[in-house]
């Protein structure tokens, strides 16, 4: 289990680390994501993957995991920490723009030009076969909200969560 000082230290360590040229930092954009789960009444698991989902970028992660795309390391990292749920969300958040991208034309459009590019990189919409796998998961709308929370976690002026309700959420899921 994290400690309350090691998660505040965690996400301090984010703050100021630059998201990819988007208009927030990686602490905002995370505690961002994790507002918009609260407020889209997800459980605790889920407000913790919005919170960690790109906590692979994280320096002490990132250097735990050299190598490893950030979706793997936060997922690695999530295995250890919180819930196999959480962390397979965290895993498939870049898989989930693809899927999204492949079943909804109208997604697209609401890509940032960063996400764009990204999504270049990542392999671009899902084939059909892909999606059926995707689907098939369990958790997959888990992924899918987590995507959709991850890509409106982009405004300087938008909610974020406070330290304290991140801390005691992952209090909650550790006790459980």
């Amino acid at each position: 289990m994290l400690s309350r000082d090691e998660l505040f230290d965690l996400f301090e360590g984010l703050a100021g680390l630059p998201y990819g040229g988007e208009a927030v930092d990686q602490r905002t954009h995370a505690l961002q994501a994790a507002a918009h789960a609260v407020a889209a009444d997800a459980d605790d698991e889920l407000v913790l993957a919005a919170a960690f989902h790109d906590v692979g970028r994280a320096r002490p992660v990132a250097t735990a995991h050299r190598g490893m795309p950030h979706e793997e390391a936060g997922a690695a990292f999530a295995r250890d920490h919180l819930t196999e749920r959480s962390a397979w969300a965290i895993q498939q958040h870049v898989a989930a723009k693809r899927y999204l991208v492949a079943v909804n034309p109208a997604y697209h459009g609401t890509l940032s030009p960063v996400s764009v590019r990204s999504l270049r990189v990542q392999g671009g919409p899902m084939s059909q076969e892909e999606v059926a796998a995707f689907e098939a998961h369990p958790w997959s709308q888990d992924a899918v909200s987590l995507r959709l929370w991850d890509d409106a976690a982009k405004d300087p002026r938008g909610p974020v969560l406070p330290m304290d309700d991140l801390v005691a959420a992952y209090e909650r899921v550790v006790r459980a």
